[in-house]
């Protein structure tokens, strides 16, 4: 066969706006050999409720395999706003409801919706991967704000008002926080509150977490009355639910903000999976008893790998909501990434360095505990002796 010359000139092609963007740093270890043991995965270990998988199994059976509604099924908008209401104390009707492909999706479609180029958006750092590429992908400027470990890694009122300018358009609060395990108190929403009064500032609310709180009442700036009418509320069902692979996220706003979103949103992707939202529905009228099960198994797991981490040395805030911990890996000398790299290579244990969520990650590792007790305890005595060897 003749060999086919190729004359394209791929490099001129792709968008100028993916040059800085680097893949995920998760990415190598989602594919780990047999022999690691991985703790670098963010998704939960246990199977969606039986309750759940035979909501989406019935609609399924029913017929419905249509195109849902663009703002969702009915009957599962207003059973989010009624859950809002029993759980976090939100008031949030039908009409202020969006159902999305995963919070991704939602976080995506707020983000085009509001972001036009130069505009900054403050994100506490370390962050979520995902949220400074989506900024930028939109023509933002992403403005980190670092957070420490002796500040519990939550946001400071100063240091907010500081990193404000006139052309700051949205603050990202993401609490329980993906990496660290850190939250926010109802007093800690309060300064934040008075620093964002008197401004056009717009609040992103990530609270895909606010399930898996281990330590009290979890609380969220749109608990605060005059602050509903610049948050806007994201969250799913992939965490707290263990429906990860059923792809459904929502977005609950005021309804001038939620009818932008819904533009982005219908145009990206018309609608959100129809199974999964009869699933949601069964998962939200059902489910609460094995939401508190997984929830008080994370907390076990929460509570043994504090410990063990302790035990060896590593200085290592205590997390209060997710299922993340996030220790300080200073003391060896390593950067975070040669930390992980050695660890994966020597001890054959798979964490995350803290640098793929931001530069403030640098020194610290990300660590998953929703894995198994017997998964966790084996890692951490390979993580132990590791760590007693590189010291």
């Amino acid at each position: 066969m003749k060999e086919v010359k190729i004359v394209l000139n791929y490099d001129k092609i792709y968008s100028r706006k993916l040059d800085d963007i680097k893949p995920l740093a998760i990415g190598k270890f989602f594919a780990v050999g047999p022999d690691v043991v991985s703790l670098g995965i963010g998704e939960p270990d246990f199977v969606t409720p039986m309750s759940a998988c035979q909501g989406g199994i019935d609609s399924l059976l029913a017929g419905h395999t249509a195109y849902a509604p663009t703002m969702g099924v009915t009957e599962l908008r207003q059973e989010i706003a009624m859950y809002l209401k029993r759980r976090f104390a939100l008031d949030y009707v039908l009409d202020d409801v969006l159902l999305t492909v995963g919070a991704s999706e939602g976080l995506d479609s707020i983000i085009r919706a509001f972001i036009e180029k130069g505009d900054e958006v403050i994100i506490p750092s370390p962050s979520f991967s995902c949220y400074i590429p989506i900024v930028s992908l939109a023509g933002g400027v992403p403005v980190n704000i670092d957070t420490y470990a002796e500040d519990g890694f939550k946001l400071q009122a100063a240091a907010l008002k500081a990193a404000i300018t006139p052309k700051t358009k949205i603050v990202l609060l993401s609490y329980p926080n993906n990496p660290t395990g850190a939250d926010m108190t109802a007093d800690d929403y309060i300064e934040i509150a008075e620093v964002l009064r008197g401004t056009d500032i717009l609040v992103l609310c990530d609270e895909i977490y606010a399930e898996l709180c281990y330590t009290g009442k979890h609380s969220c700036l749109a608990n605060i009355a005059d602050m509903r009418e610049r948050s806007i509320y994201l969250s799913g069902f992939s965490k707290a639910y263990a429906m990860t692979g059923w792809r459904l996220g929502y977005v609950a706003a005021p309804q001038p903000l939620l009818k932008q979103i819904s533009k982005v949103h219908q145009f990206a992707v018309m609608s959100a999976p129809t199974v999964a939202q009869y699933a949601a529905i069964a998962a939200l009228k059902q489910c609460d008893q094995d939401v508190k099960a997984m929830v008080s198994e994370y907390d076990k797991r929460r509570r043994f790998v504090y410990q063990q981490l302790n035990n060896m040395g590593l200085d290592c805030y205590e997390p209060e909501g997710a299922f993340y911990i996030f220790p300080s890996i200073k003391k060896t000398g390593l950067s975070s990434e040669e930390f992980a790299d050695k660890l994966l290579e020597e001890a054959k244990v798979a964490v995350v360095p803290g640098t793929g969520f931001g530069p403030a990650g640098e020194g610290f590792v990300r660590i998953s505990y929703a894995y198994s007790m017997e998964t966790l305890a084996e890692a951490m005595q390979r993580l132990a002796d590791f760590v007693a060897k590189v010291s």
